[in-house]
């Protein structure tokens, strides 16, 4: 049986449509029998909708301190690994994740920073990885395939960027190869989500596509529930099938392991 021992995409109450804690979520690894857990809630536009008017949107540091407090997370709990990150949003066909254009010129507490940042500079710099996903589809509205696949190309570019996220639900025409090429050569990895498989059959297909493409050209994926409530943590029966049935090479599974999946985030992540 093929092993898969983290679950690195996963959402608590703060992505607002998800339903349980961390603690909740590390309670059920641990019941799963993970070994490592990772929390990346929503970095987006569904979390909290801007404030101001039309042509004068602004996003408040204090609606995203969630992310901002990692540090008082314990990297073992319950006898789980727990990693910190996010689902950030690509938001255009530049490639740009959420929070790249917004300002924030003071703390939480009202402390003006010497040096101005973004909120993308400022969740980053706290997440250990992100999964950069898209949401909205029409960003790529009218786009040609070519450009489709630039975005991401662009979007695998940020530092902080360890996963690309369910690319098959994304609803975006691109071109796969190009995309599976720099995920191989930049050491990052490419999601088997399990949400999509239980939730879109119609997608199945393509999803054993992109795994049969990703075994032929060396690239690794993760493995993640999406999980939005604590029920599904470490739920991997659809994903794991698929991957058994066309013969995934078990070196390939940058989640078969904690030791494996932090490995994988450590080469890829300066």
């Amino acid at each position: 049986m093929l092993r898969i021992a983290c679950d690195v995409h996963t959402h608590t109450l703060y992505s607002r449509h998800a339903y349980s804690t961390i603690e909740e979520n590390v309670r059920a690894a641990r019941e799963a029998s993970l070994e490592l857990l990772g929390s990346t809630d929503h970095f987006s536009r569904m979390v909290y909708a801007p404030r101001g008017t039309a042509g004068d949107e602004r996003f408040d540091v204090r609606d995203y301190q969630y992310f901002l407090n990692y540090l008082c997370w314990p990297r073992t709990w319950r006898e789980v690994s727990l990693v910190r990150g996010c689902e950030a949003d690509i938001v255009d066909l530049d490639g740009h994740l959420f929070g790249w254009d917004v300002s924030v010129p003071e703390a939480i507490n009202g402390y003006v920073y010497d040096k101005p940042q973004n909120l993308k500079e400022r969740v980053f710099r706290e997440s250990d990885y992100v999964i950069a996903s898209v949401h909205d589809e029409s960003i790529c509205d009218g786009a040609s395939v070519e450009h489709a696949t630039q975005m991401y190309l662009n979007a695998l570019k940020d530092p902080k960027v360890l996963i690309l996220g369910h690319v098959i639900r994304s609803g975006v025409n691109f071109e796969l190869d190009p995309v599976l090429d720099a995920v191989r050569e930049s050491g990052k990895l490419v999601e088997i989500n399990e949400s999509t498989l239980a939730d879109y059959p119609e997608l199945v297909p393509a999803v054993k596509d992109l795994a049969r493409r990703c075994a032929q050209k060396g690239v690794m994926v993760s493995t993640g529930s999406d999980s939005h409530i604590s029920a599904t943590i470490g739920r991997f029966e659809r994903t794991r099938a698929l991957l058994e049935e066309v013969d995934f090479p078990q070196e390939l599974v940058a989640t078969s392991s904690a030791e494996t999946f932090l490995k994988a985030m450590r080469r890829a992540i300066a």
